[in-house]
């Protein structure tokens, strides 16, 4: 009897393990470069993910080159892989535009969002010193736009927008040493683009004072961007909303993810978004809002979340 007890013990061990195992689901995020803010959201999902969940799922974080590779690589992962991305890219893939232009897939069409996450913010920081509140005042000035980014480029544009082309002077410095330089008076505003509160503009708003510059409604419509409200007292100093622009930011995977995953970390993020926004402020600024920037289809597991949750969506994201 004694034999025969112990063997059904170890069975029903057996299977217990083997239910934990399969009850545990390993997803791979992967969203920048290890030194950005994104990638450190990264960081703070995939802990939300696991208390949220109670371990039920892992996330393993992977480093990306950016949102473009994020892309190209839903050719060749499984259903476990989750990236973040603009919105417009997703488009370009599936439409075999601009940098995806001869590099269509099947495997495009597959996309399907999960939520969204911070967006990236433009921030027109101006010391105060410079004397400078609106976008007229900047002719003349010194303005540090950096090379290569996202903020850089999106700042040239708009400098051309809006009849300031050729009447800054562009300063030759790292945007990494933004508040540094502003602060001696090498250059009189910076400008940056992040999820908000921005470190670099937390940092030149505490050593230097500074004024972030607010568009009206016809620059944000000659920008073609996203309107956004950082809300007032979000850096030192600031006593007023400041009204910008934004390029949306949105956790996608493919349909190879089965509903019940795609589900659970849909709510998980959702759920946990307290506890998020209490560790970084930057997730303060994720709303029911933004999921009007979803302008593709979202996974039907996260559809079955946004039903339960009262949350509406559009005909072209169902």
């Amino acid at each position: 009897m004694k034999t025969v007890w112990k063997a059904a013990v170890l069975a029903a061990a057996s299977v217990g393990f083997a239910v934990g195992a399969q009850a545990e689901t390993r997803v791979t995020y992967k969203s920048a470069k290890s030194t950005s803010s994104y990638y450190q959201m990264g960081v703070q999902i995939a802990e939300a993910m696991k208390t949220g969940s109670d371990g039920e799922i892992i996330v393993t974080l992977e480093e990306s080159q950016g949102s473009v590779q994020n892309v190209m690589e839903v050719r060749a992962r499984g259903g476990d892989y989750v990236f973040t991305t603009p919105p417009a890219l997703v488009g370009l893939a599936q439409g075999g535009k601009a940098m995806f232009e001869g590099k269509g897939d099947p495997a495009f069409d597959e996309i399907r969002a999960l939520f969204p996450i911070p967006s990236l913010t433009m921030h027109f920081v101006m010391s105060e010193a410079s004397g400078v509140t609106d976008f007229a005042g900047m002719e003349g000035k010194t303005i540090l736009l950096g090379k290569g980014t996202f903020g850089a480029r999106e700042g040239e544009k708009y400098l051309g927008l809006f009849g300031l082309e050729g009447k800054v002077n562009l300063a030759e410095v790292e945007l990494s040493n933004a508040a540094a330089a502003l602060k001696n008076g090498q250059i009189d505003g910076f400008v940056t683009a992040g999820s908000y509160p921005a470190p670099n503009v937390i940092e030149a708003a505490a050593s230097t004072g500074v004024t972030v510059l607010t568009l009206n409604e016809k620059q944000i419509a000659q920008t073609k961007r996203a309107r956004l409200v950082i809300p007032a007292g979000t850096y030192s100093g600031q006593v007023e909303d400041i009204v910008t622009t934004s390029l949306p930011v949105v956790a996608y995977t493919t349909t190879k993810m089965d509903d019940d995953t795609a589900y659970t970390l849909t709510k998980t993020f959702w759920e946990g978004q307290e506890a998020l926004g209490s560790s970084a402020a930057w997730w303060n600024g994720v709303d029911e809002g933004l999921m009007a920037n979803i302008s593709g289809k979202i996974h039907p597991g996260a559809i079955r979340y946004y039903e339960e949750a009262g949350i509406t969506l559009t005909e072209g994201q169902m």
